[in-house]
């Protein structure tokens, strides 16, 4: 049976560990993907710069990361290029990078929207998402919800068929990671 190591970064409270059974919590599970049997083991790290020194000892024979932000949080987006990007990009250049939106079911809840608003913010569109996703050489963006479930074993799914099937890297215009 093929295993996969899947690496799951983004910041605290963006909702990773809310689907990983967190310092650094780790997971593995059989699934079928396609009709194959896989090892699939999670590996979620910890978002807090407490830890940006160590986490990337988590880092080595990674097949996939998924990058996760929550959508009703801009910080955590913005991250995405400051900060999870150039650390993957440094210790793990040419790995697939699966760009993730959790926490889905709050994109359309008032109360979220109002909270937002009262700092000037808004939740993160799907078009946002998709844009930042081409500009970090992600091979998809993908959204889920922990609390309903939805699109959550599709982010899962992708992550493997990232390994096995592994779609041609477009050649980036820029020079590579850059970090600033």
């Amino acid at each position: 049976m093929q295993s996969i190591k899947t690496v799951v970064c983004g910041d605290g409270a963006v909702g990773k560990g809310e689907y990983i059974p967190t310092v650094f919590d780790n997971y593995s599970a059989n699934v079928m993907v396609d009709g194959k049997p896989i090892n699939l083991g999670l590996w979620d790290t910890a978002g807090q710069e407490d830890y940006d020194r160590l986490r990337p000892l988590s880092y080595p024979q990674t097949d996939v990361f998924l990058i996760c932000f929550s959508v009703v949080s801009p910080p955590s987006f913005e991250n995405v290029r400051t900060k999870w990007y150039p650390e993957i990009c440094h210790h793990a250049p040419n790995i697939p990078i699966i760009l993730v939106g959790t926490k889905l079911d709050l994109r359309e809840d008032r109360e979220t929207i109002e909270k937002l608003r009262e700092r000037r913010m808004s939740p993160i569109a799907y078009q946002q998402a998709a844009a930042m996703a081409r500009e970090i050489g992600a091979v998809r963006y993908l959204e889920c919800s922990a609390l309903t479930q939805k699109g959550l074993k599709n982010v899962f799914d992708e992550a493997i068929r990232a390994v096995l099937a592994p779609a041609p890297r477009e050649k980036k215009k820029s020079k590579g990671c850059v970090i600033c």
